[in-house]
C-alpha cells in the first residue's frame, strides 16, 4: 500500500487530519483520521458515495470488506480489503462539532493488467510474407507500457490505447516483413505497469518461417591425389528440412556405388583413382522448391611429372619472385652509378676540349685542376 501526503493544514484545536491513499487493486486499503485535541466528539468515515462507514466504533454500512481497525476519541482508523476500482474516490472523514468540521482523503486504485497475449499471426510463414503481430492487454490503471523484444533487442511498435469504464486496453501493433533469417526468432511482448512493480508481464511467439532450399558443397581435402579416402558434403538449408539429398555425377547416376558411399547426406568415395574425376551434384527439394550445387573433382598423381606437390610450387614460385625483384635492384644500380661515372669524367676533361693536340690537352687539364686546388688554398 502506497501512500502520498495530503497537504495538510495543522491547526491548533479540533480538525480532523487524514492522508490520501494509493493501493493496488485487490490490495487493503487503511484510512486513518486523527484529531490533536478531542472533547469526546465523535468522527465518522463516509465514502465517495457520502454513505457512512463507520462512525465512531459503529459501523453503519453492510460491507464485510470495511472493518475497524482503531477508534479513539484522538483516531478512527478503518480497513477496505479487496479493493477493487469502483472504490476509488473521495472519502471524507467528519468530526461532530458545531460546526461539523471534515477532511477529505482521496483513495487512488492501481488497476493491475491482465497477462498479455499475442495475435495476428499464423504459423507458418513463409520467406517474404509480410506478417502482423498484436500484442494486447486490459484493465490496466493508469494505461499499461508494451515493450517489444526480437530475442534480446527491442524493436517499435505501434501503440494504441482505448478506455474501458475505469481502466485501459493497451495494444500494441508489430508489422514484419520476414525470410529466413526469421525462422526461429523469439518475438516477446513486455507489459510494464507501476501495480508490477519490477516483474512485467511477459508472452513470447517464436516465428517459424518457410523457405526453399540453399545448396553447398563442402570437401574434406583441398588437393586430392590418388588414392586418398574423399568426402563431399551436401550442405543444405531450407524450412521444412530437405530431405534426402541426391547426388549424381555428370548429369547421370553414381558409376561405382561400391567405392562411392552415400550416407545421409555426405558422400564418400574411397581410395580415389583418375576414373573419379567430373562434376559432382547435390540436390536438394522442398515443397518450396529445389536447389543445387555442385563440385568439380580432379584427381592429382603424386607421382607423375609436372604435378609439383603444391607447397613446393608454393616455394618455387616465392624463389622465382625475389629473383626477380633482386635482378631489378641490381639492374638499376649499375644505371645510377654509370650515369655518375659520365658525369665526374666530363668534369675532369673540361678545358682539354680546345686543345690542338694530346699533349696540349694533358697540360690544360692538369693547369685547371692546378686552379682549382690553388682557388681552393685562397679560400
Amino acid at each position: 500500500m502506497l501512500y502520498s501526503l495530503l497537504g495538510c493544514e495543522w491547526l491548533s484545536g479540533q480538525f480532523p487530519l487524514t492522508q490520501n491513499v494509493t493501493v493496488t487493486e485487490g490490495g487493503t486499503a487503511n484510512m486513518t483520521c486523527r484529531v490533536e485535541y478531542n472533547d469526546q466528539t465523535s468522527l465518522q468515515w463516509s465514502n465517495p458515495a457520502q454513505q457512512t462507514l463507520f462512525f465512531g466504533d459503529k459501523k453503519a454500512l453492510r460491507d464485510n470488506r470495511i472493518e475497524l481497525v482503531r477508534a479513539t476519541w484522538a483516531e478512527l482508523t478503518i480497513s477496505i480489503s479487496d479493493i477493487g476500482l469502483s472504490d476509488e474516490g473521495q472519502y471524507t472523514c467528519s468530526l461532530f462539532t458545531m460546526p461539523v468540521k471534515t477532511t477529505k482523503a482521496f483513495l487512488t486504485v492501481l488497476g493491475v493488467p491482465e497477462r498479455p497475449e499475442i495475435t495476428g499471426f499464423t504459423k507458418p510463414a513463409m520467406e517474404g510474407d509480410e506478417i502482423t503481430l498484436i500484442c494486447t492487454t486490459s484493465g490496466s490503471k493508469p494505461a499499461a507500457h508494451i515493450r517489444w523484444f526480437r530475442n534480446d533487442k527491442e524493436v517499435t511498435g505501434t501503440k494504441e490505447v482505448n478506455a474501458t469504464g475505469k481502466s485501459f486496453t493497451v495494444k500494441s501493433t508489430l508489422q514484419l516483413q520476414v525470410d529466413q533469417s526469421d525462422d526461429g526468432v523469439a518475438y516477446t511482448c513486455s507489459v510494464e505497469h507501476v501495480s508490477l512493480s519490477s516483474n512485467p508481464y511477459q508472452v513470447t511467439e517464436v516465428l517459424e518461417v518457410h523457405y526453399a532450399p540453399h545448396v553447398e558443397i563442402s570437401h574434406s581435402v583441398i588437393i586430392p591425389q590418388e588414392g586418398q579416402y574423399f568426402k563431399l558434403e551436401c550442405v543444405a538449408k531450407g524450412n521444412p528440412l530437405p530431405e534426402p539429398v541426391l547426388w549424381s555425377k555428370d548429369g547421370g547416376e553414381l558409376p561405382d556405388i561400391e567405392r562411392m558411399i552415400v550416407e545421409g547426406r555426405e558422400l564418400t568415395i574411397t581410395a580415389l583413382n583418375k576414373t573419379d574425376n567430373g562434376t559432382y551434384r547435390c540436390e536438394a527439394s522442398n515443397y518450396l522448391g529445389t536447389s543445387g550445387a555442385e563440385y568439380v573433382l580432379f584427381v592429382y598423381d603424386p607421382n607423375a611429372p609436372g604435378q609439383q606437390d603444391p607447397d613446393h610450387a608454393l616455394i618455387g614460385g616465392v624463389v622465382a619472385v625475389v629473383v626477380f625483384i633482386t635482378l631489378c635492384l641490381i639492374i638499376a644500380l649499375g644505371r645510377y652509378l654509370a650515369r655518375h661515372k659520365g658525369t665526374y669524367l666530363t668534369h675532369e676533361a673540361k678545358g682539354s676540349e680546345d686543345a690542338p693536340d694530346a699533349d696540349t690537352a694533358i697540360i690544360n687539364a692538369e693547369g685547371n685542376h692546378a686552379a682549382e686546388e690553388k682557388k681552393e688554398y685562397f679560400i
